[in-house]
Formats: C-alpha cells, structure tokens, sequence
C-alpha cells in the first residue's frame, strides 16, 4: 500500500512539474516577443536618427556652399574697408554655420569646410591688408624702437616668427599662408609676451620654443599653434577653428577655440571652451578645467569668432592612445575645484 501511495505521488508531483513546464512556456514566448519588439524599436529608431543626421549634413553641405559663394562674389568686388567688412561679417556666419554643425557633420565634411573657411579667411585677411594705408617712411633706429614695444623685454638673439617659419601652420593653401598672416613668438625665455586684438585678428599665431614665459593673446585668432615650450603660461582669447600642442611640458593654457589637440605633451593644466571634442595623443599628466580666463573686449571678440559661449565640451576628451570604453585613460583627467582658482593678472 505504501509502495502504491508513494507511486501516485510521484505521478502527482510529475503532472504538476508538467503544468507548471507548460505554464513557463507562455511566459517566455511572451518575454522573447517583448524583447524582439524592443529590438525592432531600437533599430527603427537608429535608422530614424541616421536619416535626421544625414539630413542636416545635406543641409549644412548646401547652406555652407551658398554663404561661401556669396562670401567668394562681395571679395571679387571689394574696393574699401566698408566692403571687406561686409565680406567679413558673412564670413563670421559661415563659421558660426561650422561651429553649430560639428556635432553631426562627418569627418570629410567638416575638413572640407576648415579647408575652404581657411582659404576665405586668408583672403580676407591679404585684402585687408592691401587696403591698409602705406605706412610713413621712419629711420631705422625708431623702428627698432617700436619693436622693442612690440615685444616685451626680447632677447637680443631672438628671431621673430615670420623669420622662421619652419613649422608650417596645418592648412596649406597655394599662395595663402605667409609671413603678413602668422606670426607670434619664438627662443624667448623668462619674458612677459603680449599681442593687442587688432594685431592678430584672424591670424595664424604661431609659439615655439619659449621657456619660463607668460603670453598673453587678446583678441581673435584663426588658430594657434604651441610647440615646444617649457613651463609656461599661455592665455588666449577666441581661436575660430584649431589649437595645436606638440612637444610642451609643465605648462598651462587657457583657450576657446574649434577643435584641440595635443600631441607628444606632459603635464600640463588647460583651461578649455572647445565645441568639439578635444584630442590627446602620446600624452599624460594632462588636466583639463573650465576656460576662465576674462578681459575687457572679450565679448566682442567671442562675436567675431563665431563661437558659441554656450556651447563647450571641456571634459569631453578622446585618447588616441586608450581605446578601452569602459575604463577611464591614465594619460588625462579633470583638474579638481580646489585648483582651478588662479590669478590670472
């Protein structure tokens, strides 16, 4: 009786372990469905967010190409300083037009439009130039004078940059780059350095090989280029498109600009407003704030870059050299609070 009471339970225990089988199966046709339905929903909306992307990068293509031939048309006819402003202003709305799509844009695209931007901005730059009256004729010794003024306390050996253009600026252009349109710096050591806004308005201004010295760059550049410096400070007002760092160490920057990038650069503290996503590559020790660098005509000067103050991707850093997604990169991180209030004047 026993042995025919323990087999009926077993049997009752196994119809129950099949209804409750046949229970499960239900429930996970239903969560398969779900999840494939999600997939399905996650697919459609990144085929959704393609088509929106691709969308406004036609749209950039075709706007940039109407704003630049309308630029190319008022620079065919300049005749006066109030016409080269016309061009100038449109000019400023392109590179606002780069600096609100960079976001989307492809890699081809937007080098196409610094490429054709630089190009324009260089022959702003020449005509200006051109229409600037001729100066007077002044004897040598006043002319070493004003030089001196110039540049603060420089060494009697050092050789301004248009004389040594041997790092070119990254964008080359037929006929474009010369030495009327870089400028800057270079085998200064312990000196103050100081360009005035109207002195480098939208040019290439180009730093090297300086040691224990502070510049300060008021105004709005195209791009700036440091190399090779040692322990110094730089501070600049708003480069419309590109910053470059090679070769520096113990140094601190402060900038807005485009797009950054540092190369071959150890510890280094930058101050940073940048719209894209800034570059680091064989580098460590660099640290990266908020730009807060501040003085008199800055906002005008903001305007004229073309950048967007709102806009800034400080902490936002790609590491060529560290492609782990899910760990942080030993050769850059976030300057704490505590250290980020300095002096600057």
């Amino acid at each position: 009786m026993e042995t025919a009471g323990s087999s009926a339970a077993a049997v009752g225990n196994g119809d129950m372990g099949s209804q409750r089988a046949r229970s499960l199966v239900p429930e996970r046709l239903q969560r398969r469905e779900q999840e494939r339905q999600l997939e399905v929903e996650k697919r459609k909306q990144r085929r959704q967010n393609q088509e929106v992307e691709e969308e406004k990068s036609h749209f950039f293509v075709a706007a940039f190409a109407r704003e630049r031939a309308a630029v190319e048309e008022l620079l065919e006819d300049v005749e006066s300083v109030e016409q080269l402003e016309k061009a100038a202003a449109r000019l400023q709305g392109l590179q606002k037009l780069i600096n609100d799509s960079v976001m989307f844009m492809t890699s081809y695209d937007l080098r196409q439009g610094q490429e054709a931007l630089a190009r324009l901005q260089a022959a702003v730059a020449q005509r200006r130039q051109e229409l600037q009256p001729k100066k007077r004729f002044a004897f040598k010794t006043r002319r070493k004078d004003a030089v001196s003024v110039t540049k603060v306390d420089t060494a009697p050996d050092a050789r301004a940059v248009e004389d040594i253009l041997a790092a070119p600026p990254p964008l080359k252009e037929k006929g474009g780059f010369g030495s009327s349109w870089v400028f800057g710096f270079s085998g200064l050591e312990s000196q103050t350095l100081e360009k005035r806004a109207e002195e480098l308005h939208q040019r290439n201004v180009l730093l090297t090989e300086l040691s224990n010295c502070t510049v300060k760059l008021y105004g709005n550049p195209n791009t700036l280029r440091l190399t090779k410096a040692r322990n110094c400070t730089v501070l600049c007002g708003p480069v419309s498109t590109s910053v470059f760092l090679e070769d520096c160490c113990d140094c601190v920057l402060a900038v807005a600009c485009q797009q950054l990038r540092v190369h071959t650069t150890r510890d280094t503290r930058i101050f940073l407003q940048v719209t894209s996503r800034a570059i680091v590559e064989d580098c460590n020790g660099i640290q990266f704030a908020p730009y807060t660098w501040s003085y008199p005509g800055i906002d005008k000067d903001f305007e004229g870059s073309g950048l967007d103050r709102s806009k800034s991707n400080w902490n936002n850093v790609d590491d060529f050299n560290w492609l782990a997604q899910d760990v942080a990169s030993p050769n850059w991180s976030i300057l704490p609070e505590d250290e980020r209030m300095i002096q600057w004047d």
